[in-house]
């Protein structure tokens, strides 16, 4: 297995490298005309910041001496591994907004070890110099005369706005009002007819090839009975919610917030069997279960949080339990909220169309017959029904909260338990429309919402999100009419079929899976923006935290007064981000105001579908969505018109490191390695190796490429073969307080000895491979072998 992950981490490296000499021979073939590469040269500003902010005496790049020596060989062009006796670097996590060089300030103690000599292309002889200042002197001359011609016989044409300019009119445009008058236009009728009106709605405002695509999935629905919980002792029948069934109602038809709590995907039919206590559903809690009694075919009574549900829900059927009642604890909720009788539903889908996975939804597919992801009978309930299941007489509200237990001495419930859940096909549509750009059109920025909520639920989880994408979609387009052209594609895209498991995203992403793959530059989401009002948190993979960081800063603060630090992570989150980090490993990023509290415990309380709240109840004045828009949008507009991606390649260096300076499982090869890939990451990314130092290094083709090092980084942290419920890029963190691999914490195999190897091993791999692309990326600044002069 080791060894399978080894190759699957090369895959991405092996591309890069590959592409390196491609891009050598097209630069080597520029080399034939001086004049020809100097216009080049000029024609792309790379905007490169140019402040010395890597003056840090502690950092050592500052002491590399460039010397114009002729017929000079590249040092340590094959550098030897790093030394295991290295010391690990204690990195700190603190995000500066001075630029995105001041990362490598952290350190004031930091000394460099890399070795590398300067790029060939500043050791010039001074042959090529005398040549260069001729040339120079011929182009000056020769623009004197043009310029004087042109001044005689045109007027001056007056200089397009400059990207500030272009930023004030685009946030300018965004307003509350705008967004709540989108908002309230939004149709409310099946997710067919929603599509339809975003599709029409967005050819009018003027995006190009917009596409209206469907697919034929299968979903998991309510039954035409709802679920119930008989106690076998009292023979007392009970709903999801707590409530009791209702003796009139004999064909148990359900009402709407009935169908509103089950479990998409899970097994039917019924089960007789005692409820056992497991708590959040950890290892020891399972343990501890099993040594009182034999756990086979019962029933565990799980808490929501602490870790991944579909990776607790594996655990237990690898137990042997029959059944599974879902609940919220009242002390893990925010405080604002009360959850004693509230049912919510759950996925267990981890995305796509379960009868198809892996492949697209498409006409001719063979579809597999998976009418449920489980063996065991899951359902969700209210956290007063699980009180008197747990036989608690009593349970304190008060300060500090009471969790719930089972009491020591007390008989364990029998009961039985019914669910009648139905599979059917159905057809769910997406739709995607393109702002071309002009220098690289054939790379696209991907922005995605959503236009479907929960079965039977509101509108009011979803509109939010879509409203915003239309504003930002009007701003955008009206910059464009004015004159203004993206050097990349923006793909805006509105999904269906999320909240079942990201079906519609998984699906068109499956169907142009080999276009993205080369393609695909980031994705920003708009999944759910405003699901509270008290925290702004915001989440991006780790490329993409600087920026993401330095954007909250500035727009943050709507409400007056001190503003507080910027809460950034890379956190894994529900939503249509899953599959553009799992399987493109893009870089990502989404911006929330949220309602939760900042615990481990709570982390993925998220999983949990409950009925959204009006945003006019939320936001009345709609300052919020004004302010996740503004933020998105400017998002959105460095990602497709910065000439060099903002994407920093040390930030990921960093984040490695943070994840393995206190994880006891952390080996000295691995420290090393960290160590090392930090190395270069600094050198990459230091003024040292800034392109704008030569002129020759700002041809096109070379800052593509660049770009694609930079893109592809992400690539190297996908593993094959994650535990359930665990995203495949070991980038993404399940808990922002501490942060740590998910697969150190989660191990696919976690009752075998040597699970943690396993995952060690994929970690190191996944480093060492990062490393060669970043090697590759220095490589770039080399110029071609057969240049002599």
């Amino acid at each position: 297995m080791v060894l399978k992950a080894q190759e699957t981490m090369c895959v991405p490296c092996t591309s890069l490298v590959m592409q390196c000499m491609a891009y050598r021979k097209v630069r080597a073939a520029h080399t034939g005309s001086l004049e020809r590469e100097e216009l080049q040269a000029s024609a792309l500003d790379l905007e490169w910041d140019m402040e010395k902010e890597l003056q840090d005496p502690g950092l050592g790049l500052d002491r590399f001496q460039l010397e114009c020596v002729e017929h000079r060989t590249v040092g340590n062009s094959n550098r030897a591994d790093p030394d295991p006796d290295l010391e690990p670097i204690q990195p700190s996590v603190s995000v500066s907004p001075h630029g995105r060089f001041e990362r490598l300030q952290e350190d004031p103690n930091y000394i460099s070890h890399f070795t590398r000599a300067p790029p060939k292309g500043q050791r010039r002889s001074s042959c090529s110099l005398v040549k260069y200042l001729l040339a120079g002197v011929g182009l000056f001359i020769l623009g004197l005369l043009i310029g004087h011609y042109a001044h005689s016989t045109d007027k001056p044409t007056p200089e397009p706005p400059t990207d500030t300019d272009l930023l004030e009119e685009l946030l300018r445009d965004i307003t509350a009002e705008k967004i709540q008058l989108y908002r309230r236009n939004i149709s409310d009728d099946n997710e067919e007819a929603r599509a339809k009106h975003l599709y029409q709605q967005w050819t009018d405002l003027g995006l190009t090839d917009v596409q209206l695509s469907n697919y034929s999935v299968l979903l998991s629905l309510p039954g035409p009975s709802s679920s119930r919980i008989v106690d076998r002792a009292s023979h007392e029948c009970f709903l999801p919610s707590g409530a009791q069934c209702d003796p009139r109602n004999h064909n148990n038809n359900p009402t709407a917030d009935q169908h509103f709590s089950y479990a998409a995907y899970s097994a039917t039919g019924s089960l007789e069997a005692v409820v056992v206590d497991v708590q959040y559903g950890g290892l020891e809690d399972m343990r501890r279960a099993r040594t009182t009694m034999n756990v086979t075919n019962q029933i565990a009574l799980l808490k929501l949080g602490q870790a991944p549900l579909l990776y607790k829900i594996s655990f237990l059927a690898e137990m042997g339990f029959g059944g599974v009642l879902l609940y919220m604890d009242p002390c893990d909720s925010p405080s604002d909220q009360s959850l004693w009788h509230k049912a919510f539903g759950v996925t267990l889908n981890p995305g796509g169309d379960p009868s198809t996975p892996g492949y697209p939804s498409i006409v001719g597919s063979y579809r597999e017959e998976r009418p449920n992801l489980t063996s065991l009978l899951v359902q969700p309930i209210s956290a007063s029904l699980a009180k008197r299941l747990l036989n608690i007489q009593s349970v304190g509200l008060g300060s500090p909260c009471t969790p719930l237990a089972m009491p020591a001495a007390s008989e364990r419930t029998k009961i039985q338990l019914t669910i009648g859940t139905h599979s059917i096909y159905k057809t769910v549509n997406n739709v995607c429309g393109y702002l071309r750009g002009k220098t690289n059109p054939d790379r696209y920025v991907l922005v995605g919402s959503r236009h479907d909520s929960w079965h039977k639920g509101t509108a009011a989880d979803w509109r939010g999100g879509s409203a915003m994408m239309t504003q930002i979609i009007t701003s955008v387009t009206k910059q464009a009419r004015r004159g203004w052209e993206p050097d990349r594609t923006t793909v805006f895209c509105s999904w269906g079929g999320s909240a079942l498991g990201n079906i519609g995203s998984f699906e068109w992403g499956e169907e142009n899976r080999v276009v993205l793959q080369s393609r695909a530059v980031a994705y920003v989401s708009l999944h759910s923006p405003v699901r509270g009002t008290e925290t702004l948190r915001s989440t991006a993979s780790p490329s993409l935290l600087q920026l993401t960081s330095d954007i909250q800063k500035l727009l943050s603060c709507i409400r007056g007064g001190n503003c507080p630090g910027p809460n950034v992570s890379s956190l894994q989150i529900p939503g249509d981000v899953s599959f553009f980090a799992n399987h493109l490993a893009v870089p990502t990023m989404e911006f929330a105001f949220e309602q939760t509290k900042a615990e481990e415990k709570s982390s993925f309380l998220s999983e949990a579908l409950f009925s959204a709240e009006s945003p006019e109840t939320l936001d009345p004045l709609f300052k919020f969505h004004e302010t996740i828009a503004k933020m998105t949008a400017e998002v959105i507009l460095r990602l497709v018109n910065d000439p060099v991606l903002p994407f920093y390649p040390l930030d990921i260096a960093l984040d490695v490191q943070n994840k393995l300076k206190d994880d006891p499982l952390r080996t000295p090869r691995l420290l090393a390695a960290a160590a090392s890939l930090r190395e270069s990451s600094a050198f990459l990314q230091s003024e040292t190796m800034r392109p704008a130092n030569d002129p020759k290094e700002r041809d096109p083709s070379h800052v593509r490429m660049l770009n694609d090092v930079l893109r592809d980084l992400e690539k190297s942290f996908l593993v094959p073969q994650p535990p359930p419920g665990v995203y495949r890029n070991l980038l993404y963190s399940l808990n922002g307080k501490v942060p740590q691999f998910s697969i150190l914490k989660y191990p696919l195999d976690p009752l075998k000895h040597n699970a943690v190897n396993k995952s060690l091993s994929l970690i190191i791999n996944a480093i060492n491979s990062a490393e060669k692309l970043i090697r590759c990326g220095l490589d770039l600044f080399e110029n071609s072998p057969d240049d002599t002069n």
